[in-house]
């Protein structure tokens, strides 16, 4: 596979979904890598692990103690 073919297969999903299982199996690693994050660390990038107790607060409020959320 020539290099602009496996850019492609880099980033277009549909293209890649077309390829054979040899072809796949054939690519390089994407140079960026395997990113995997656990399940607590996107809850928490997300904001499910903060709890506020008023609409209007944020943690950030809420950590500095400003008269939000008291």
């Amino acid at each position: 596979m020539n290099k602009v073919d496996v850019i492609r297969a880099w980033k277009d999903p549909v293209y890649r979904a077309r390829l054979s299982r040899e072809e796949i199996a054939g690519l390089p690693d994407h140079p960026s890598g395997l990113l995997e994050l656990d399940e607590g660390l996107l809850k928490e990038v997300a904001g499910a692990a903060t709890l506020t107790t008023y609409k209007t607060c944020t943690a950030y409020t809420s950590s500095q103690a400003r008269g939000c959320c008291k």
